[in-house]
């Protein structure tokens, strides 16, 4: 039977194995049929939020270098049965984790573009130990019809190196020339002496003035006279400066969560601690937060990491 609060879980992932992929419409969509799979996604998947679309750009997709226990070795056999459900291709072979690299665009009123996180990169970015690089976030932003010079805001959610990939080119020169790069001040206080992140896009970008730090909440823009706005949020843990994107459209939400959770066993149980995590406490709190939050707002969540862009709280 279990306790209350593992009922409410599987509750939870029983409707969210239902709708996790949602069409334009908000209607389940079979999985057979889900354009958001690690192939890719086309334009026309595009999410409507109020006076926003939001569009996930697969940067990549792969195998990670750790088994799923190692990654997170809290998880029961009940959990990952549960993460099952809702994201089968990540599963196998045997133990293998398999997960996506996904960036997301916001496009909004009067040409308004604003890029969440930059991906994997080229081959020789900082990502290509470990991440499958190169990765195709160009190609992704061609097929959305976006013109990297259009790009006025790109949000950074941390200064990890599978989210800063395509932030810069190998020789510092910023990919979209015309943009602020949003990360939180915090993020890049506690880089550590000769951190890739700060050799590799922060002294760039602050060369060229276009590293925009700020300090907790902050609204990016508005949609006048519709009631929308994107803002960041922090949401430490992961990082100790993470910060996610809410795109309110004053009815609906998404938030684009970065890494607050990486795999569909911390939808399962939240206090699922990854191995990676900078402060698994801070990290277990702040899922919870984001989570029950969504779940009140019935918010989606546009996720980096599990292999269908959208996940929708039962």
């Amino acid at each position: 039977m279990g306790t209350p609060a593992e009922i409410g879980r599987r509750t939870f992932l029983l409707a969210a194995a239902a709708v996790t992929v949602a069409g334009t419409a908000g209607t389940a969509v079979p999985a057979s049929a889900d354009p958001g799979r690690t192939t890719g996604q086309r334009a026309w998947d595009a999410r409507p939020v109020g006076a926003y679309d939001v569009i996930p750009l697969l940067d990549a997709a792969g195998t990670f270098f750790l088994d799923r226990q190692a990654a997170f070795p809290a998880a029961t056999p009940d959990d990952w049965d549960l993460a099952r459900t809702v994201d089968p291709d990540a599963f196998g072979p045997g133990e293998a984790w398999q997960l996506a690299f996904r960036c997301y665009a916001v496009r909004g009123p009067r040409g308004r573009l604003t890029l969440v996180d930059t991906g994997v990169g080229p081959d020789g970015s900082p990502a290509g130990g470990w991440a499958p690089t190169p990765g195709r976030l160009p190609v992704e932003l061609d097929r959305a019809g976006i013109d990297p010079a259009d790009v006025d805001t790109v949000v950074l959610t941390h200064l990890h190196e599978d989210h800063f990939g395509w932030s810069v080119g190998l020789d510092g020169t910023p990919v979209f020339p015309n943009a602020r790069y949003v990360v939180q001040r915090r993020e890049v206080a506690t880089l550590p002496d000769g951190d890739a992140a700060r050799t590799y896009v922060v002294e760039p970008l602050r060369a060229t003035g276009q590293l925009h730090e700020v300090d907790g909440a902050s609204r990016l823009h508005a949609a006048p006279g519709r009631g929308g706005c994107v803002r960041v949020v922090p949401t430490p843990g992961h990082t100790p400066g993470h910060q996610s994107v809410v795109v309110d459209g004053g009815h609906d939400q998404v938030i684009v969560t970065g890494d607050v959770l990486v795999h569909a066993v911390q939808l399962a149980d939240p206090d699922v601690g990854y191995r990676y995590e900078a402060d698994p406490e801070v990290a277990r709190e702040t899922r919870r937060r984001l989570l029950d939050g969504a779940r009140v707002r019935r918010a989606v969540l546009a996720t980096a990491h599990l292999n269908r862009p959208w996940t929708v709280l039962g």
